[in-house]
């Protein structure tokens, strides 16, 4: 197979997405077509991977101009097609957030010719990642000392609840199971409420960013070695590392972290306030914006207090003070402390919903919803990728794709004739 990886590049004014693989395209920069090249030319991704870590990371990739084979069983074995509503036109908006820049094969992997395409696939890949459970990949002879036999060079990333060792290494680990046990649940909501979870599946979203990372770390170490590695990453592993200073605390001083809502446990004043017709956040991070803030509601003696002066001894009093800024906050709209937070250099934002967030003027600047064409659905709207590089800027070549749209071209690249392929299908091996 061709491995084309500066195909159809488009970003957004105009944007879209041009189907089919092949086919030359262009990159729409302020409406000037203009070429242009990837950051990860050349690199193929065998994405053996499904719901959203794996794919996640896979989208990543291909956003940054790997070519990205994603494989399914026939029929198309990812959970998330059918994981809704809402549904445009039979596909999932679940599905088309961690799926564009793919290419789809389905391949019965219970089989012989099944495996036998996936290892020819491996002898052209760079990269093999999957999310199966722990031993499945070696139970069909895929896994990692089986692959590394047919090319060397193979990175071979393999992402599962638990990780591959250890005593829960044979567990299903979904992200509200290991939101809850790695204590991110325990330290999320506020001291009255129950523990919660986080709105989306945050530790797959973080276990697929470590996997980009660790995939181009090892095909880094690759030019220096000739050769590829396996990673062993775990959404239970990904998820402790989140808990950064909270755990960086309980590990100082032994006590266990409590829940605090919207306030920071480090750093006050830090949290949410009422204003007269809304929800505000407030962040001050040093004693000269809290000098401002103070300033800006008429209430300089409070620089000085000895309550308040520092961020210690605001930590220490943080009832205090913020019973005090919060009666200032609630007499005046949104806009008014906006505009004055702004004028000042005080960190502020309003809390937006979802519909405010797409009108986001900064968004729209940024260019962070996407439009695109699918074969099916027709007119869709993505979240963008907020990699901004300026010599290889992200490409948006792919919609995401239906089962097995891609499975004839790719294995006509592998070799197989139409007879073949068309056998392949009557024995639903493909």
């Amino acid at each position: 197979m061709p491995r084309h990886a500066c195909q159809m590049i488009v970003v957004p004014k105009p944007v879209g997405f041009i189907p089919s693989m092949g086919s030359s395209g262009f990159l729409y920069r302020e409406g000037v077509k203009c070429t242009l090249t990837t950051a990860l030319k050349g690199i193929r991704i065998l994405d053996l991977t499904r719901v959203l870590a794996g794919p996640y990371c896979s989208m990543i990739l291909g956003d940054l101009g790997a070519d990205v084979i994603k494989v399914e069983a026939p029929g198309g074995s990812d959970e998330t097609r059918a994981w809704g509503p809402p549904f445009h036109e039979g596909i999932s908006a679940y599905y088309l957030c961690a799926n564009r820049n793919k290419k789809s094969l389905t391949v019965n992997l219970k089989t012989v010719e099944g495996k036998e395409i996936i290892k020819k696939l491996v002898m052209t890949s760079d990269v093999v990642v999957h999310n199966f459970k722990t031993g499945t990949m070696k139970k069909m002879g895929l896994d990692y000392e089986d692959l590394k036999q047919i090319n060397p060079k193979i990175v071979f990333c393999s992402i599962t609840g638990f990780g591959e060792t250890g005593p829960y290494s044979h567990l299903p680990g979904y992200d509200f199971i290991i939101q809850a046990m790695s204590g991110l649940m325990s330290i999320t909501g506020d001291e009255q409420s129950e523990p919660q979870k986080v709105g989306v599946a945050i530790t797959d979203i973080l276990t697929g960013l470590y996997a980009c990372i660790g995939i181009q770390a090892a095909l880094l170490e690759r030019t220096q070695s000739g050769t590829g590695q396996r990673i062993d990453l775990s959404l239970y592993d990904s998820a402790v590392s989140a808990l950064i200073n909270i755990g960086s605390s309980f590990l100082m001083t032994g006590k266990t972290p409590q829940r605090l809502g919207n306030h920071h446990a480090n750093i006050v004043p830090y949290q949410t306030f009422h204003s007269k017709d809304g929800q505000i956040v407030i962040a001050v991070g040093n004693d000269r914006q809290f000098a401002n803030l103070c300033k800006m509601i008429g209430q300089p003696e409070l620089i000085n207090d000895p309550l308040f002066s520092t961020n210690s001894s605001r930590v220490i009093h943080r009832r205090e003070l913020s019973a005090i800024l919060q009666t200032f906050f609630s007499e005046q709209t949104t806009s008014y402390w906006k505009n004055k937070c702004f004028d000042l250099n005080i960190p502020f934002g309003p809390i937006q919903s979802i519909d405010q967030v797409r009108k986001d003027p900064q968004l729209l600047a940024r260019r962070m919803f996407i439009s695109a064409k699918h074969p099916r659905a027709g007119d869709i709207e993505m979240i963008g990728s907020p990699l901004k590089l300026s010599k290889t800027p992200v490409a948006y070549r792919e919609h995401p794709p239906e089962p097995s749209e891609h499975t004839d071209i790719i294995l006509r690249d592998l070799g197989y004739d139409d007879k073949k392929i068309k056998e392949l299908k009557s024995l639903n091996i493909i």
